[in-house]
């Protein structure tokens, strides 16, 4: 016993003591002295977002039970190292990708995830990713079919190419027109033919209303032997009422 602990003395190399660090021989003679400038000492590092999502999900996988926020928030720092604060942001995210499923029973929301369901989510993704490749290779393919058709009924030439110059032109010039056109604000064709008819149909309207009420006043005044004098000062109606021009 007594050879086998000064066997593990004699192989020590290092002695940490009061920040220094001194080189031992086997002979026990210190040989040089380290002070502790030599070691950067690295700050405790946080967990990531990503790192903490990772390790809130072991626990559902690990555990294999459902949790309440409070009981979330209680196992994240005592089992991962996640500060209690950040939990219930973590879980969102979590519940937002569909990793962990949620229900509310009673008053109290319940979380709870398998470690099949990430499979069965990245498949479904996975599967769903195919599928839009698929149809936009498919869509691609007969637009290239397409394109190629077009090109082939319409061959380069001398005379397309002096028709395409004149589309360029004539779409120029609408341009142009259209915008001089705008300038005149009010006095365009067609807004002054829209004005015209608005007028011709406010006329035929105010035309039927005072129609309707000459049958109505001549239908009370034989009703009731009332003058129509009367009638129209006691409704506030002017003797030019029914005078349109």
């Amino acid at each position: 016993m007594i050879r086998l602990v000064s066997s593990l003395v004699n192989s020590l190399r290092l002695v940490f003591w009061s920040g220094l660090v001194w080189d031992i021989s086997q002979q026990g003679a210190p040989r040089k002295a380290l002070t502790s400038d030599w070691f950067t000492v690295m700050p405790p590092r946080g967990l990531s977002a990503e790192e903490k999502r990772v390790k809130l999900l072991e626990i559902f996988h690990e555990t294999k039970d459902f949790f309440q926020l409070k009981e979330l928030e209680k196992l994240g720092p005592k089992l991962k190292g996640i500060v209690s604060q950040s939990v219930k942001e973590v879980l969102q995210s979590l519940v937002d990708d569909n990793l962990v499923q949620s229900d509310k029973i009673g008053s109290s929301n319940f979380f709870w995830s398998f470690p099949s369901q990430r499979g069965a989510i990245m498949q479904n993704r996975l599967d769903a990713a195919r599928e839009a490749r698929a149809a936009s290779e498919k869509q691609m393919a007969e637009l290239q079919t397409a394109i190629a058709a077009e090109r082939a009924a319409r061959p380069e030439s001398d005379q397309r190419a002096t028709a395409l110059a004149r589309l360029a032109t004539a779409k120029k010039t609408l341009t142009e027109l259209q915008a001089e056109l705008e300038a005149y604000g009010a006095c365009d064709p067609v807004k002054v033919e829209e004005k015209r008819r608005a007028v011709m149909l406010a006329r035929e309207a105010a035309l039927r209303h005072t129609d309707n009420y000459a049958i109505l006043m001549t239908y009370f005044t034989r009703q009731h032997n009332v003058e129509p004098q009367d009638i129209r000062a006691y409704l506030g109606v002017g003797v030019d009422y029914e005078e349109l021009s």
